[in-house]
């Protein structure tokens, strides 16, 4: 069956090589990977309403957000979503009113969905902290399928030198870390430090580094190490080393609590610890002479708003970011968190299309 659609308001037509189905995973009852919460499901097609675009979706990064939804350490928002939030795809149909892209143009999906636009919030330019605010792949359907659907508003037209799988983790990996490096205040020069080295961390490095700050990494794996010395690092060493000096900033990307003193204690006067995930584990009691006394401080990370989305992207587009990327089938997308949580990606994960559809 081809699936054809009018969108009458402009008198365009989206057709051909679509079924009215699609292959996509859903999170059935989040749990322990081992007990198979993501779930292979054939859905139909979605339309989009006034205002969005539906998307063809080329390549959709593996988050370790999406870890955290799937394994029930986010509450659930949405009974079998579909996760993922980095997708890069084809505009393939408009909705009524939608004007922003033409049919064709290659966008990218976010995290951030729909804020109200009204709140004291979404009025200073702090859209991230609007308590209506939706996410893709937790609120509504994500890019872990063949098909998506996105509000045009909160789309973003990706750069055109980038890959569709190397573009995919700058959507989310890219705008978090880009944002996490602002929130640590790392004055000019100075020295960053960086835990964990995935997805995020491996962009957020570079951007500091072509700012001229030294940046060293404290992270698990020799993969992630050896990454992070190719990619500038001053120094690498594992999560619970000491730097070989003070540091003015640092940023947790693990979601691990315990290193949370660990950061803090690493910290020279003044210094700024930026946690940056939406899920940390529980923190350890800090102890205010040796954590926090002179002026150190702990700031989190609360989603992006689109501005720092347009931002980062014409940054990574001008700093060329090297995007180290693993491409995964969309069918094995359940091994893909897999060896998230055991810490084999090298990167970022990538989930592209399979060849047999």
């Amino acid at each position: 069956m081809r699936w054809v659609h009018v969108v009458r308001r402009h008198g365009r037509r989206a057709e051909g090589g679509a079924t009215s189905t699609m292959q996509a995973w859903v999170v059935d009852e989040p749990g322990p990977l081992r007990r198979h919460p993501l779930v292979r499901a054939e859905l139909s097609l979605p339309e989009p309403g006034p205002g969005d675009v539906l998307i063809r979706v080329r390549a959709c990064g593996v988050c370790r957000t999406d870890l955290h939804l799937v394994t029930g350490d986010l509450p659930r928002h949405r009974h079998r979503v579909v996760p993922g939030h980095e997708v890069v795809g084809e505009v393939a149909l408009l909705g009524e009113g939608a004007h922003r892209f033409a049919l064709g143009d290659r966008v990218g999906v976010a995290w951030l969905r729909t804020t109200c636009g009204a709140c004291r919030w979404c009025r200073s330019g702090r859209e991230n902290l609007c308590a209506a605010s939706r996410y893709t792949g937790w609120d509504a359907d994500g890019g872990y399928a063949e098909w998506t659907v996105v509000p045009e508003a909160y789309a973003y037209r990706v750069p055109a030198s980038f890959s569709d799988v190397d573009a995919a983790p700058l959507l989310c990996a890219g705008i978090i870390g880009y944002r996490s490096l602002r929130r640590a205040q790392l004055p000019p020069g100075g020295r960053l430090g960086i835990y964990g080295f995935g997805a995020s961390a491996h962009l957020t490095a570079q951007v500091a580094v072509a700012q001229g700050a030294e940046v060293h990494v404290l992270t698990r794996g020799e993969g992630a190490r050896a990454l992070a010395a190719e990619l500038g690092a001053a120094s690498v060493g594992g999560p619970y080393d000491a730097p070989p000096v003070p540091l003015d900033a640092a940023i947790l990307f693990a979601p691990v609590g315990e290193l949370v003193p660990v950061a803090l204690e690493a910290l020279a006067s003044g210094g700024t610890l930026a946690l940056a995930g939406i899920h940390l584990t529980d923190i350890p009691a800090l102890d205010y002479q040796r954590h926090l006394f002179g002026e150190r401080s702990v700031r989190s990370v609360t989603s992006n708003t689109r501005q720092d989305g347009v931002e980062f992207l014409l940054l990574a587009e001008r700093l060329r970011l090297r995007v180290t990327t693993t491409p995964v089938p969309l069918g094995e997308a359940d091994r893909a968190l897999m060896d998230l949580e055991a810490g084999r990606v090298h990167g970022a994960a990538v989930l592209v299309p399979d060849h047999s559809r």
